[in-house]
This record gives C-alpha cells, sequence and structure tokens, in this order.
C-alpha cells in the first residue's frame, strides 16, 4: 500500500511539474512571438539629417542644439558616413566667443561639441532652402560628391532634425529665405514615390513647430514638435561666460532621456515622448502619429537614435562555404569537430528565438525538449512503472 501511495505522489508530482514547464515556455515564445511582430521596423540601415538654419552670435543655443543630436546619434551608432549635418558653423570661432574653436550646451562646460571628431557636410551659405529639398529628393547633378548626399533606400530608417526660428507654417533659414510646410511635405512625398526610405522621425524645436507637419501626407512617418501654434519655443539656460542661452528646453529634456539609454537600449517612442510636459518644455509639444503603423509603445529609440540591426544565425548545411569548411574539419579530426559543431548549433538554439523565413514574416524558432523535460518523462513512465508492479 505504501510503494502504491508513494508511486502515485511521484507521479502526480512529475505530470505537474511537467505541465507547469511546457506552459511557462508556451508564454515566453508568445511573448516572444507579440514583441517580434509589434516591434518589426524592417530596416537595414540608418541615416541621420540634422539642421541648424540660423546664424549669428545669438543663435548660438540654435548650433548647440543640432551639436548635441549629432554627438548623440554617434555615440549610438551612426557613423559620420550616415549623418548629413547642416549648420551655419560662425560659432566656434565667433570673436564674442570666450572660448574660441568650442561649442557647449551646458553651464557646466562639460562637453565640447564642436571638439575634433565634427564633420559638417553643409555649412555658411550652402545651407539653404534648396540644397535641403535637394538633399531629401536627391536632385543633384553628377559632379555632387557622395559624402554630401543622403543616400537611402527603401530599407533605410531617417532621423530628421530641424532647429531654429519659425513660425505659422515656415521655418526661417538664415533670415534670408523660408520653408514652408507644404514644401515639406511634398518633399517627403517625393522620398516615398522614390523609395528612399522605409520610416522617417521628424523632430523640430522652433516656435510654432507643430504648425511644420500638418499637411504631411506621405506614409511611415511620425513627427514631433516642440510647440503648439500662437506658440513660443523656450531656452532653457544661459551661461553667463558665454554671455547668451545655449540649449533650448525641448532639446535639453530629449538630451537627458537619450543621454540614459545605450546601443542595446530597450527603451522605446513612448518613454522619451513622456518626456515633454509643460512643467519641461514650458509650452505644448505635439506629436503625430496617424502616418505611422506601429505603435510607438513598441518602437525602439534605436529604430532611429541607433544602428542597430538584429541578426539572426542561418544554419544552412547546402552552403559551399559551409560544406567545405566542414568537410576540411571532419578530415582534420571528425570526432572532435562533430562534437564541437553540435556544442555551438545547441549554444546558437538556446539564444536565437527568431527566425526570418522571408522579408516580412518572422517565426519563432521551435525550442528542443530541454534534458529537464526528458527527466520528467523517464520519471513519469518510471512512477507508472512502479504503480503497475505495487498493483
Amino acid at each position: 500500500m505504501n510503494l502504491r501511495l508513494w508511486s502515485l505522489l511521484l507521479s502526480v508530482l512529475c505530470v505537474t511539474q511537467f505541465i507547469t514547464r511546457t506552459t511557462a515556455d508556451e508564454e515566453v515564445l508568445e511573448n516572444a512571438e507579440r514583441v517580434v511582430k509589434s516591434t518589426n521596423s524592417r530596416h537595414t540601415n540608418n541615416w541621420a539629417v540634422l539642421v541648424s538654419t540660423s546664424k549669428f552670435w545669438f543663435n548660438y543655443r540654435h548650433m548647440a542644439n543640432v551639436l548635441s543630436l549629432y554627438r548623440t546619434v554617434k555615440r549610438l551608432g551612426i557613423p559620420d558616413s550616415q549623418i548629413i549635418l547642416m549648420l551655419s558653423d560662425d560659432i566656434a570661432c565667433n570673436p564674442r566667443n570666450a572660448f574660441p574653436g568650442t561649442v557647449f550646451n551646458n553651464m557646466d562646460q562639460a562637453i565640447d561639441l564642436y571638439g575634433d571628431q565634427i564633420e559638417v557636410d553643409y555649412r555658411g551659405y550652402e545651407v539653404t532652402v534648396e540644397n535641403f529639398i535637394r538633399l531629401l529628393t536627391d536632385r543633384w547633378d553628377e559632379n555632387h560628391p557622395r559624402s554630401k548626399r543622403l543616400l537611402t533606400d527603401e530599407n533605410s530608417n531617417i532621423f530628421i532634425y530641424m532647429t531654429g526660428h519659425g513660425g505659422n507654417e515656415f521655418l526661417k533659414f538664415q533670415d534670408a529665405e523660408e520653408i514652408g510646410a507644404h514644401d515639406l511635405a511634398d518633399a517627403f512625398a517625393q522620398m516615398h514615390e522614390k523609395k528612399r526610405y522605409n520610416e522617417i522621425f521628424f523632430m523640430i524645436d522652433t516656435c510654432q513647430a507643430n504648425s511644420m507637419y500638418q499637411h504631411f501626407y506621405s506614409p511611415n512617418i511620425v513627427a514631433v514638435g516642440s510647440s503648439e501654434v500662437d506658440e513660443s519655443s523656450f531656452s532653457h539656460h544661459s551661461d553667463m561666460n558665454i554671455g547668451v542661452a545655449v540649449i533650448d528646453r525641448f532639446t535639453y529634456y530629449t538630451l537627458e532621456y537619450l543621454e540614459k539609454i545605450d546601443k542595446n537600449s530597450n527603451a522605446t517612442l513612448d518613454k522619451l515622448f513622456a518626456e515633454y510636459t509643460y512643467e519641461n518644455v514650458h509650452s505644448h509639444p505635439g506629436i503625430r502619429t496617424d502616418l505611422f503603423p506601429r505603435n510607438v509603445s513598441n518602437v525602439l529609440l534605436t529604430d532611429f537614435f541607433g544602428n542597430v540591426q538584429n541578426v539572426v544565425v542561418d544554419q544552412n548545411n547546402n552552403d559551399i562555404l559551409y560544406a567545405a569548411n566542414h568537410e576540411q574539419n571532419d578530415i582534420r579530426n571528425p570526432a572532435k569537430n562533430i562534437s564541437a559543431n553540435q556544442d555551438e548549433f545547441g549554444r546558437v538554439v538556446a539564444k536565437t528565438h527568431v527566425s526570418y523565413k522571408d522579408d516580412n514574416v518572422k517565426t519563432l524558432v521551435q525550442v528542443p525538449l530541454s534534458r529537464a523535460h526528458i527527466l520528467t518523462i523517464i520519471t513519469v513512465l518510471t512512477g507508472c512503472g512502479l504503480w503497475l508492479v505495487a498493483k
């Protein structure tokens, strides 16, 4: 009787453990599949277009704004070859600058934004509405340098940041001309027609900034502005040694959040947008997402500010190099290499949760039974055998 009871208890405990473990694995797979589907941006490269449309010493903060974002996207992985930087470049060496050759964005002067690692693509009188539109639409003659072109394609995610002085549906370029909201919307439409982007994140810090994205009509664009129509955008603080404001409030709180993340961060756009409160910005920032198919709570910041692509190892035994390499290995030491290959495959399967079957669909890799599962099954069968023997 005691043997029967112990056999029954052992079987029940093992079956319960097996069911619990299997259910947990299924939940993990379901959650992973949900995350993969919701965060799939399908981009293969990242670009950034950073534009300061102002000049003159008293607009110091606009150059600091754009150089701050320049430093951030480089830190998060976008190389200079995929960053287009447009600015007047008249601040660092301005005779009024008490710290020649430098640009700071904080009164503590902890970080020199200008430094030695800055590559300006368009400076001074090259910063024009015409050049900006040509840059977006890639309408250049054959002699235009490749380093000054936006060489994007249908798989490119582009972060576009603009700062300067603006008004209702316009942004001034160096106090000489203006770009209108309709001009910008039509340029994005041309980009879409020419398959020059996968997704665009448009950010603008200027007075009445939200008016600049109201006329967008092209898909896959998420836009954010620093202020409503008839509302100013404010500076954050001044440096008494420099004598002017060194950064705008909207850009300051953008940077404050971005400085907390790294290349491998899982932070999403909605977390950044949560920083744009009236208490922080002193205006009413706007966010437009109706043209964007994904939920911003599932969009990684590194989809735009970084240069990180998901990589999945594909085991293809039909690959010529794979076959040749393993044939050589087998000749040298077959037993050792078979064991090593098995161990490596085990590590790959253990770490890989996503398999790309085609360009549009992501499916989860089926996880093999673990040793714990096998041990549980053996234990259950042993318990059932003891039950039958006792009976």
